[in-house]
């Protein structure tokens, strides 16, 4: 018979791409992984896994394992949920991907106090870009997904994925303190034509948003950074390398060589919390959601008093 266990590390690989990725989102060491297939491969007395250059490539036979493991886990899960209903509080493992302002800003603060009301829940974090992370819901790798979208690139929600808004997480622009807008109260978007931008690459959700938005106004935006840390935005802004879009959580204390200044209309990006319809009645997803929505006015208060005047 089949070891779950060792069928879900294979599912693991098989979405995540290698072995070291796989570990992450499981919790476990890239070794434990590596044993977890070679075992697999001996009771099944298949070749699952090829070295492809650095890395690796699933064979065949592994895929179509794979895809099967992705079935198996869907009726575990199901099985889970009921259990899980049937007593009445949260318990178990809950996999939570969150994008990493939020796993920084929010969730610290969410996770303490889940774990404090309620000891049988074992809620685990990974950090994943938005993009990702609802894929990663609809596939069953995550039981929980905190995603951010903007007003004018909404995020697709595919069939059988659910969502519930968290909250509005408010945007600034910051710029060195001898930027001649540093004395400004705010500063409209059409004023911003010469400026040099530090961003986060291409592809992401917040570098898309500033192309769009500024496109929309009449120019193209001179990209001169590209980072996808937000201290290592800073940390350019701070040395008078250009002007960066920030959102406020997770934002911390600026450097005092940084100064933020309002943009008007203001940039607003959109929390939310989003798992498979199939998870709703989950104990574990409803108090986790109710808990994130409980804390985020708070949290977003403290991320206005940092915001500058």
């Amino acid at each position: 018979m089949l070891d779950l266990g060792r069928l879900r590390a294979l599912h693991a690989v098989a979405v995540h791409g290698s072995v070291g990725a796989a570990a992450t989102a499981l919790g476990y060491t890239p070794s434990a992984v590596s044993q977890q297939i070679a075992k697999l491969e001996r009771e099944t007395r298949t070749t699952l896994l090829e070295r492809s250059g650095r890395g690796i490539r699933l064979t065949d036979e592994a895929r179509q394992l794979a895809a099967t493991a992705q079935e198996l886990l869907a009726l575990v899960e199901a099985a889970e949920v009921r259990l899980e209903e049937r007593r009445g509080r949260p318990a178990g493992r809950l996999a939570i991907g969150c994008f990493p302002s939020a796993a920084r800003g929010l969730m610290p603060r969410a996770l303490a106090e889940l774990t404090r009301l309620h000891p049988e829940l074992d809620a685990r974090l990974s950090e994943v870009d938005p993009h990702l992370s609802v894929d990663l819901v609809a596939r069953g790798v995550i039981d929980l997904a905190v995603a951010h979208d903007w007003d004018i690139a909404p995020l697709p929600v595919p069939p059988g994925v659910e969502q519930v808004v968290i909250g509005d997480d408010l945007c600034d622009i910051l710029v060195h303190r001898d930027h001649p807008l540093s004395a400004r109260s705010a500063v409209r978007r059409e004023e911003l034509a010469a400026e040099r931008w530090i961003s986060q690459p291409p592809g992401t959700v917040c570098h898309d948003w500033l192309v769009r938005t500024l496109r929309a106004t009449g120019f193209e935006p001179l990209i001169v950074h590209q980072a996808e840390e937000n201290h290592t935005q800073l940390a350019l802004v701070a040395a008078g390398l250009g002007i960066a879009l920030a959102p406020r959580l997770g934002r911390g204390a600026l450097p005092p060589e940084v100064v933020p200044v309002r943009l008007d209309p203001m940039p607003m990006r959109r929390l939310h919390a989003m798992w498979r319809t199939g998870a709703a009645r989950r104990p574990a997803i409803r108090e986790t959601v109710r808990t994130l929505q409980e804390l985020w006015p708070g949290i977003a208060a403290v991320g206005d008093s940092c915001a500058g005047p």
